[in-house]
């Protein structure tokens, strides 16, 4: 009896692993949704991220112009949002999510912190809906949850200004942080190149994640 109730004891204990609350190394599904922005804050604005998410440096690699327009595809609670705006003070910043309280959210972060630059966009999982052509169309954490991804990447290439450019940001294989379902570098080239771009830069300067820019390719 003893031998079965440490046995019975050990399975329970092998079912049931520690949670990790750190949202980055939390495994979930493609579809995942993010539908409470305050349940959300604590995490995507964790100031810890900062050190593999090297938002200065991305921002810094992307060179943008004090006028640029930008659209932040899955901006969430504005991680990226406010630091584009304050790099690009004379432009905009369209602040994409598909979740409306994300959206709220990121539009009132953007009053608080006195950012007239920036402005919430509700899109939907097929279409982000940007208002404008733009300069730079901006994707970090977020390229695994679209669906369709060739589809969808045709239609953006008529939001892109003529010298426009997409950056894909996104957690390589090897990390031990994102998503289980994580997509390789190789396939997200494959499918932009499938679906009309180009690479032009692959900047090597994050630990977690490849960082990928596309320019619209030539018509030959």
């Amino acid at each position: 009896m003893r031998f079965l109730t440490l046995l019975l004891a050990l399975l329970a204990a092998c079912s049931d692993p520690a949670p990790r609350h750190d949202e980055h190394r939390q495994p979930y599904h493609a579809y995942h949704r993010f539908e409470r922005a305050e349940d959300w804050v604590a995490r995507f604005e964790d100031p810890s991220r900062d050190t593999w998410q090297k938002p200065a440096d991305v921002i810094r690699v992307l060179a943008l112009a004090p006028s640029a327009r930008v659209a932040d595809i899955g901006a969430g609670t504005g991680y990226f949002a406010v630091r584009l705006a304050r790099a690009v003070p004379d432009g905009r910043v369209f602040a994409v999510d598909i979740e409306a309280s994300m959206v709220e959210y990121v539009t009132e972060r953007a009053k608080r912190e006195g950012l007239a630059n920036i402005e919430g966009v509700l899109a939907s999982p097929e279409d982000p809906k940007i208002p404008e052509p733009v300069d730079l169309i901006f994707i970090v954490d977020t390229y695994h949850h679209l669906a369709d991804r060739i589809a969808y990447f045709r239609r953006l290439t008529s939001t892109l200004k003529p010298a426009g450019r997409i950056a894909i940001i996104d957690f390589t294989p090897e990390s031990t942080m994102g998503p289980i379902e994580k997509v390789a570098p190789a396939k997200v080239i494959g499918e932009l190149s499938e679906a009309g771009y180009v690479l032009m830069e692959q900047p090597a300067i994050l630990p977690e994640q490849y960082f990928l820019i596309f320019a619209v390719a030539q018509p030959r």
